[in-house]
């Protein structure tokens, strides 16, 4: 099951850290992986998750534990032109297919075995999927690993 780290995220919420490259760097060496938030403007490639903060190369977007969520219609279209870049772009709808063809799956929704569930919640549940992405990486890892 991959454990994914939700914007860098390892105990819960913080903000201060979320889409830091710094901060996603230490979670990819503690051997998780990491969603993103992703923007494009004016030729560049920015994290962040309300805003573009972050300046980062388009390589480092490329290291496969990455889960690169496209922010805007511009970044979705850049990152495709990249086969190595995995990302998707997603809003409120229940599922949504990544370029590598996994299901990202809305928090509260089925998921069956080629999803990644979403859950933020304090309580690590047990699904039967491929993926959770969580604030409380760190608690899944505790319980189910």
């Amino acid at each position: 099951m991959h454990l994914i780290s939700h914007r860098g995220n390892l105990t819960g919420p913080e903000v201060d850290l979320e889409n830091n490259p710094t901060q996603i760097q230490r979670v990819l060496d503690l051997g998780y992986d990491c969603e993103i938030d992703v923007w494009y403007i004016d030729g560049e490639y920015l994290l962040g998750h309300d805003e573009p903060t972050y300046r980062i190369p388009e390589y480092s977007l490329m290291d496969p534990r990455l889960w690169c969520h496209a922010k805007t219609l511009e970044a979705l279209q850049q990152m495709l032109k990249n086969d190595k870049i995995h990302c998707f772009w997603h809003e409120t709808d229940q599922y949504t297919l990544t370029s590598k063809k996994y299901i990202w799956t809305f928090p509260g929704t089925y998921a069956s075995d080629n999803c990644v569930i979403v859950d933020n919640s304090k309580n690590p549940s047990n699904y039967n999927c491929i993926g959770v992405c969580t604030d409380y990486v760190e608690l899944y890892k505790a319980r189910y690993f």
